[in-house]
């Protein structure tokens, strides 16, 4: 699989206050929502992906239902945060 620089950014260092938008899949609009909904930080979307299970096809619907994300947006979304996971947990 290729990974934007957008992904490579994200998985190459901690967390920390990172707004959602820095997460490869989510562009400005999908941003927004999640922003709207009460998820304006990329841990309160960890948050969701672990209370998931880290199941991918769980987070790809929740984030379609929540934000709009069509298929290949869940799948860098899910593969952004799946790859975070692995390095720092």
């Amino acid at each position: 699989m290729t990974t934007s620089q957008k992904h490579r950014d994200f998985v190459a260092e901690p967390m920390g206050e990172k707004p959602v938008g820095n997460l490869a899949g989510i562009d400005e609009v999908r941003g927004k929502k999640l922003e709207e909904r009460g998820f304006d930080k990329a841990y309160v979307v960890l948050g969701q992906f672990l209370v998931l299970k880290k199941d991918k096809d769980l987070f790809r619907e929740w984030l379609k239902d929540t934000c709009g994300t069509n298929a290949k947006q869940s799948r860098d979304y899910f593969g952004c945060l799946q790859e975070w996971c692995d390095t720092f947990l």
